[in-house]
C-alpha cells in the first residue's frame, strides 16, 4: 500500500493544529513578551498599545511560522506525519522562517520604519543588514522547540 502524502492524512493535520500550531502561539507569545522592551515601543506607547502589539506579533509568528511548515513539508515531499524525517522537516521550516524575520526586520527597520531597536537590543549584521539578535534566535529557537513538543505530544492527545 502507497504512503498517503501528508496533505491527505488526518495525523498530520492533528499534529499540526493540535501540536505544532498551540505551542507555536504559546512559546511566541512568551518571547514576544519578554522581547519587547528592546523596542523603543516599551517606552513610548502606551500599556494597551503594547499589549495589542504583543499579541500582533505572536499571531504574525503563528502564521509565518506556520507557513513555513507546510512550504517545507511540499518542499521535502514529506509523507504522513507517521514517516516524517524531522530533522530535515526542522532545518527547512526554521532556514523559512529565519530567512522571513531578516526581510521583515529590514524592510521595517529600513524601508518602512514601524519599528525601531532600544540601545540595548544586541545586533547583528547578515549581508549588510543589521538585525537584532533577539527576533533571529526566536526563529532559530521556537520553532523547532514547537515541532519537538508536537512530536513529543503525538503519543497521547493528537494521534
Amino acid at each position: 500500500m502507497k504512503e498517503l502524502p501528508w496533505f491527505r492524512d488526518g495525523a498530520t493535520w492533528r499534529l499540526i493544529s493540535r501540536g505544532y500550531l498551540p505551542w507555536l502561539g504559546l512559546l511566541n507569545l512568551a518571547w514576544e513578551s519578554a522581547h519587547v522592551r528592546l523596542y523603543t515601543l516599551w517606552n513610548e506607547a502606551t500599556t494597551a498599545y503594547i499589549a495589542f502589539s504583543v499579541v500582533h506579533c505572536t499571531l504574525g509568528d503563528v502564521f509565518i511560522g506556520g507557513l513555513a511548515l507546510l512550504l517545507s513539508l511540499i518542499l521535502l515531499r514529506a509523507g504522513a506525519a507517521a514517516h516524517w524525517r524531522y530533522p530535515p522537516i526542522v532545518l527547512v521550516t526554521t532556514l523559512l522562517g529565519t530567512a522571513y524575520t531578516i526581510f521583515s526586520e529590514w524592510m521595517n527597520l529600513t524601508i518602512l520604519r514601524s519599528w525601531t531597536y532600544n540601545e540595548s537590543m544586541p545586533r547583528v549584521g547578515l549581508a549588510g543588514i543589521e538585525v537584532g539578535v533577539t527576533p533571529l534566535a526566536q526563529w532559530l529557537v521556537v520553532p523547532p522547540l514547537a515541532l519537538y513538543l508536537a512530536r513529543r505530544q503525538r503519543g497521547g492527545l493528537i494521534v
